[in-house]
């Protein structure tokens, strides 16, 4: 049996940070994990540009609510999904995806949760585990699937490099120097065919 990991941000979705940034003006909220590799620092410092400027979880949810999947991002997780199996593995939070799942026809998430106050105050971030996309991988092979892990960014990494296959897709130009080892794609064409090689190799293998 084979499945797909793939990364949400980046990847099937706009970075929902960098248009928060965009729609409130406050630049360091561009910051992501393909700028900063050490996620809790990312998350700590994205949680106190939130409380110097006020905003609370109803003023990220609005800017959510106006973001839609990528092009051709639903049709490529409509042939996915009649290929093989897919889970959605994010760092995202319970709190911004609802939206964005129900643009992308409800697949299976795995992500993060938040912890807020009643003023709508973002208190704190909980992670569902440290290192999830790659535990999610080891898990994925211990009850003997054959993964195939796609995504973008330096939280990808570990995810990648535990699969069977891993594949980039839209990657920075830091990400891809630093991990040669994995096959770039540019667009869902791409990515379709590597996904199809990678899943005939593993037949074969099977």
């Amino acid at each position: 049996m084979n499945i797909v990991l793939t990364d949400l941000e980046g990847v099937l979705v706009p970075e929902i940070w960098i248009n928060v940034a965009e729609r409130t003006g406050i630049e360091e909220l561009r910051l992501t994990t393909r700028d900063i590799s050490d996620y809790d620092v990312l998350m700590k410092k994205r949680l106190g540009i939130l409380d110097d400027n006020n905003l609370k979880i109803q003023d990220i949810q609005d800017v959510i609510s106006t973001i839609d999947p990528m092009e051709g991002a639903v049709e490529f997780l409509d042939w996915l999904r009649s290929e093989t199996q897919v889970i959605v593995v994010s760092d995202t939070f319970d709190y911004f995806a609802g939206p964005l799942m129900k643009k992308l026809k409800m697949p299976t998430l795995f992500c993060n949760y938040l912890i807020l106050e009643e003023n709508g105050r973002v208190a704190d971030y909980r992670l569902r585990q440290q290192d999830g996309k790659r535990h999610v991988t080891l898990a994925m092979k211990a009850i003997n699937f054959k993964v195939v892990a796609m995504g973008d960014s330096y939280n990808d990494v570990t995810m990648l490099k535990e699969a069977d296959a891993g594949i980039l897709f839209r990657p920075p130009e830091n990400v891809i120097e630093e991990f040669p080892q994995f096959p770039v794609t540019t667009q869902y064409s791409e990515i379709k065919a590597e996904i199809q090689k990678a899943l005939e190799r593993l037949n074969r293998e099977a």
